[in-house]
């Protein structure tokens, strides 16, 4: 067993949309301003607010969630990147008891699992006295969560401040912040949520957030409820996967796709890839590679961009037909279709690898935690074996082919058990809506990792022929 003694504290809400990755930013902004080492982290599989930390933190952000990583993993992902931190802020998902079906990876779950307290945020726009009720509510909920403080956001005037603190004070729970209502601090949004920070020039906001969180919030009271999280005690981590002889994994990475789990990749680096990033949406060609990874993000607002740029088009797919392994999550089977077709039904030519047409949606297709089961043996794991992850898009594949379709997997919502076929996997590619974390699935990562090792020998034998 190991121990960490880490400051750390969740910022948690009474729901989504209460202002917790605002708040979470702008802490971290003014902490970071402190000369204070901090980490943050996210809990849930969001992708996009953790970049939003790392704009305010200048520390790449991490992911809490027990679906898609098991806990024991997780501990010790926490504990080795907030090791050597001043401060670890926490921000929640949703409300602090919401999570997957019977509560998984809630903020909850993670509080207890990290023994942090936990900061409730309240919004209190449009109630008075009525704010202290729902704190007390999530106070008695469950006992076992430390609540320790409160911040009240979204507050119209002073004699509103005054009226929601005292309320919420009498319950002898501190409030810590209280936060007048701001709309120079809204981030941008689009269909899936924030807009990535790739795409937009945060800064300026990340600035102000900053600021307002150092005049309205108790940043020393933060500290100390930071301050009152019990040593922890964790079990060692297994050792790396290993691999004496790296293969050059190339990773997307651009405006187009950013969504990654930065201890995901991390599993690939310990198991013998050099991860090699290289841009779909700028760069003209691949450089040497003996594996590909195609990650999530938004190629429906740069088709046009993507389409123009033929020649990276052009060497994906040779690559594709060369044998390499290339496996690409949502935004990457998108790219690697035949077409997509945006919100208003225009068509734009992809690398034409997958024989479907992915088309954006007026609503939401999916959203939740799946477990899917592979229907024959790909690149990342046998016929019948199981993989966690989760979904999130607005568009839907149809498949092109007048045959049967290779689909990849069997996918279970894990909140309703729905099953439905899903994916592309043929030879050397997979593709799917698949999110998922190599941490929770380190077969998949070894198993990868030799198809790319036996794809680079191989042409390294024809080579020398």
């Amino acid at each position: 067993m190991q121990s960490i003694a880490t400051p750390r504290v969740i910022i948690a809400g009474t729901s989504s949309g209460v202002g917790k990755t605002t708040i979470v930013t702008g802490l971290l902004a003014a902490l970071t301003g402190q000369g204070l080492k901090t980490q943050s982290y996210k809990v849930g599989p969001d992708y996009i607010d953790p970049g939003y930390h790392q704009l305010a933190s200048g520390q790449q952000a991490h992911n809490l969630d027990t679906w898609l990583v098991p806990e024991e993993k997780l501990a010790s992902i926490f504990a080795r990147t907030a090791t050597d931190k001043d401060i670890a802020i926490i921000e929640g998902v949703m409300g602090l008891y919401d999570g997957g079906r019977h509560g998984v990876s809630s903020t909850a779950a993670i509080s207890k699992l990290l023994k942090a307290p936990v900061i409730l945020v309240v919004d209190a726009r449009s109630m008075g006295e009525s704010a202290a009720a729902i704190v007390l509510g999530f106070m008695k909920y469950d006992p076992d969560v430390k609540l320790a403080g409160v911040i009240v956001n979204r507050l119209g005037s002073e004699t509103h401040r005054e009226m929601v603190v005292q309320a919420i004070e009498k319950l002898g729970v501190p409030v810590i912040g209280a936060l007048r209502r701001n709309p120079d601090l809204a981030m941008p949004e689009r269909h899936l949520g924030l807009t990535p920070v790739t795409e937009n020039g945060a800064l300026d906001v990340v600035a102000a957030m900053g600021r307002q969180m150092e005049a309205e919030v108790a940043i020393d009271k933060l500290i100390a409820i930071a301050n009152e999280a019990p040593t922890l005690q964790f079990a060692s981590p297994a050792p790396a996967l290993g691999g004496a002889k790296r293969v050059r994994i190339g990773v997307a990475h651009d405006e187009v796709f950013s969504f990654y789990y930065p201890e995901s990749l991390q599993v690939l680096a310990e198991g013998g890839a050099e991860l090699v990033y290289f841009s779909p949406l700028h760069d003209t060609k691949l450089p040497p590679l003996d594996g590909m990874i195609l990650g999530g993000g938004f190629p429906e607002m740069f088709v046009g961009q993507l389409e123009q740029n033929q020649t990276m088009r052009l060497d994906i797919r040779k690559a594709c037909k060369s044998g390499m392994p290339v496996y690409a999550e949502c935004g990457g089977l998108m790219y690697l279709s035949e077409q997509i077709a945006d919100f208003s039904g225009n068509t734009y030519q992809m690398t034409g690898v997958v024989p479907a047409v992915c088309s954006m949606q007026k609503k939401l297709e999916t959203v939740g935690y799946v477990e899917v089961t592979a229907l024959s043996d790909n690149i990342l794991c046998l016929a019948g074996d199981r993989l966690k992850g989760h979904e999130f898009h607005f568009s839907s594949m149809l498949p092109q082919v007048a045959d049967e379709f290779p689909w990849a997997f069997q996918f279970t919502k894990v909140r309703n058990g729905v099953t439905y076929p899903g994916g592309f996997a043929c030879g050397n590619i997979l593709a799917s809506y698949l999110h998922m974390h190599f941490a929770g699935n380190s077969n998949a990562a070894t198993r990868f990792i030799d198809k790319c090792r036996q794809y680079r020998d191989l042409q390294n034998r024809e080579g020398t022929v």
